[in-house]
């Protein structure tokens, strides 16, 4: 028999190809299931008792270990109720928004139901805070410094004024601006996430294109006055996101 045969009809070549398979198909399930841990089951429109998952079925849930505890299961099912109905009477209709869609996190205002505790950094204290409570942090110098700067939303209204600057602590970066609002109940103070805003320094004006000027009194609001959690973290850039689509009735027109 030649170099590396087996028998006359098996050889090493042939084995190590046999197990090359087995293992690649093994490695595509393995890699199947594991993009199933998010969006998986599939919503049925037919029926809500229906599971649409496919083959191969879910894996099993992990847990991860966080500092604040235990994450929720990444595929655990979302049961909060969606403030929407289908549009049209067929399957994979698109959903139009019940209420107020920016609150009720339909569609571009979507927000994941992270956990309602505050990010913290390396050293486990709060990541984000306002200027006011950390030393070591502050306006660079020949960068203008928004605080009490006037908020202009979309329509060139005054939406309220820059109270403070909120800075992440781990990236050594500004995220929010917090914003007094007057309300015709009293002021209160909302954060506005640095991304969605414009400033001009020199006319010391803030523009902010995703929402109306009266929209600012309605922004989701973070329970402590110098901490802000996952869960609100994401409501709020929600709330923001969602007006760009949800701010005034034209923007959900077609544009032709």
């Amino acid at each position: 028999m030649p170099t590396g045969a087996i028998t006359e009809y098996i050889d090493v070549a042939q084995l190590a190809l046999y197990a090359f398979w087995i293992f690649f198909a093994g490695l595509i399930i393995y890699l199947r299931r594991e993009d199933k841990r998010e969006g998986y089951p599939l919503e049925s429109d037919r029926s809500g008792s229906i599971t649409v998952q496919g083959w191969p079925a879910m894996p099993p849930p992990k847990i991860r270990r966080v500092a604040f505890g235990t994450a929720p299961m990444p595929n655990a099912r979302d049961t909060r109720p969606v403030a929407a109905e289908p549009h049209g009477n067929f399957p994979g209709a698109p959903l139009e928004p019940t209420g107020n869609a920016m609150l009720d996190g339909v569609g571009p205002a979507a927000y994941a139901n992270r956990a309602n505790v505050p990010d913290v950094t390396i050293d486990g204290i709060p990541r984000i805070v306002p200027l006011r409570v950390t030393a070591h942090h502050s306006v660079a110098d020949g960068d203008p410094d928004p605080r009490g700067m006037t908020v202009i939303g979309a329509d060139g209204q005054s939406g309220g004024t820059v109270r403070d600057l909120w800075v992440d602590r781990s990236e050594e970066i500004f995220r929010y601006l917090e914003v007094a609002v007057p309300t015709p109940s009293g002021g209160r103070n909302v954060l506005l996430p640095v991304n969605f805003t414009k400033i001009d320094g020199a006319r010391r004006q803030i523009k902010v294109a995703s929402i109306l000027g009266a929209q600012f009194a309605q922004v989701p609001a973070h329970a402590s006055p110098d901490q802000v959690t996952l869960l609100e973290e994401d409501r709020i850039a929600g709330y923001y996101g969602g007006g760009t689509l949800y701010a005034e009735p034209s923007r959900r027109e077609p544009l032709i």
